[in-house]
């Protein structure tokens, strides 16, 4: 019973320190965003923004589609914040959401987004035209 004991705490160990070591290396960032969006039925997006991560600047662009209920065009001002990354390099990819929203005249937006690196963005601000919207989206990232 003891040997087991042993190697149950043992492994609970190694699994904690994993998980610490990979933990360490993952960093967090912030991000602004600025988002163009429009169309009609089947709609497309575009804009860009700015990375802030372990004390440096990088631009990126982001380009989009949309399909499902699109009608009318706004643009979007969003902030916040990008976890588990290691390098710029994490937040480049495609984004995949689901969603619906209003804007007249100005709207409120939050976003959360997972690309296939783990890249966690959880962005929220102000969206800003006339835009009716309930649509499957894909937007990507690049840095320039």
């Amino acid at each position: 019973m003891a040997i087991g004991n042993r190697v149950c705490a043992a492994v609970v160990a190694f699994v904690a320190l994993a998980t610490v070591a990979t933990a360490s290396r993952a960093d967090n960032g912030s991000m602004t965003l600025t988002i163009y969006k429009g169309g009609w039925i089947i709609g497309a997006s575009g804009g860009g923004g700015t990375l802030y991560f372990r004390g440096r600047r990088y631009s990126v662009s982001v380009g989009g589609v949309d399909y499902g209920l699109v009608f009318g065009g706004s643009k979007s001002v969003l902030h916040g914040i990008v976890r588990n990354i290691e390098h710029p390099t994490d937040v480049e990819g495609v984004y995949a959401a689901a969603g619906a929203g209003v804007a007249v005249v100005e709207g409120v937006r939050a976003i959360v987004l997972t690309n296939q690196k783990g890249a966690i963005l959880e962005l929220r601000g102000h969206q800003y035209g006339l835009i009716a919207n309930a649509d499957l989206s894909g937007l990507a990232i690049s840095l320039d």
